[in-house]
């Protein structure tokens, strides 16, 4: 079975030197693509160029809410827009963006989320959306925004009933290495509950490791832990599951 890693900080340094290797054994694993999101200007340059030099890995370019303050709003913006109307090679969605209540100012990320929200949907983009403690907030924007594009709340770990509403808006649930440990019964408790066909499976490595890889050692490579994890916690039978987030992630991304 294929699977694909909707959104992994592959560009990161700690993959210095080790990418080639990596994406050798996660493709033995079965691992077909892995998308790498940009976080912030400084990096979009490096974000393309670790994507283009390997057949497996797409990208997008974004404006990350922890990053906002070390962008000029007008500058930033503008060669987002210039980028996306390009409609580069291999590039498949405007992300990461979002909100963050835990880390930054709230008030300072909300005129840049939107923006992007605003963006996305002027020019057709999906949306790769960080969301920590803030998920209400992120339907809101969506809402006012009139966004009724493709989108993915990468790395949820809020309740159903959030989870639900944003599905309602047409969202994908991006499911990580959370649900592999077992104290995490919410977010646990959330991907048995939701339907499939919300649902996206990510590392977000080297963050979010799963249960059993050192706190920032995370890699595409640990894909199927997720997968077996999500397959242990629903009804469905694998194939259908494997079936179903395939088809969700391309959707997502416009590959089929």
């Amino acid at each position: 079975m294929k699977l694909i890693d909707a959104h992994c900080h592959f560009d990161f340094p700690v993959f210095d030197g080790h990418r080639d290797e990596i994406l050798a054994r996660s493709s033995s694993l079965g691992i077909e693509r892995v998308v790498v999101p940009g976080v912030r200007q400084v990096d979009w340059d490096r974000v393309e160029t670790t994507a283009l030099a390997h057949n497996a890995l797409y990208y997008c370019l974004g404006i990350h809410p922890w990053y906002v303050d070390e962008q000029s709003s007008e500058e930033a913006l503008d060669e987002l827009e210039r980028r996306l109307r390009r409609r580069p090679v291999r590039c498949v969605a405007l992300g990461e963006c979002g909100l963050d209540r835990v880390r930054g100012d709230l008030e300072r990320q909300r005129p840049w989320f939107e923006a992007q929200v605003v963006l996305a949907r002027d020019l057709g983009w999906p949306l790769v959306i960080h969301s920590v403690k803030t998920h209400d907030d992120v339907a809101a924007i969506l809402k006012s925004c009139r966004f009724s594009g493709r989108a993915l709340v990468h790395g949820f770990s809020g309740s159903f009933e959030q989870a639900s509403k944003l599905v309602e808006l047409g969202c994908k649930i991006g499911v990580g290495g959370v649900i592999t440990h077992e104290r995490a019964r919410k977010t646990r408790s959330t991907m048995a509950r939701l339907p499939l066909a919300a649902l996206v499976l990510e590392t977000d490595a080297p963050d979010m490791s799963p249960a059993g890889v050192e706190k920032g050692q995370n890699s595409p490579e640990y894909l199927p832990r997720i997968f077996d994890a999500l397959a242990a916690l629903r009804n469905e039978p694998e194939e259908q599951i494997w079936q179903a987030l395939k088809d969700n992630v391309e959707g997502l991304y416009g590959w089929r």
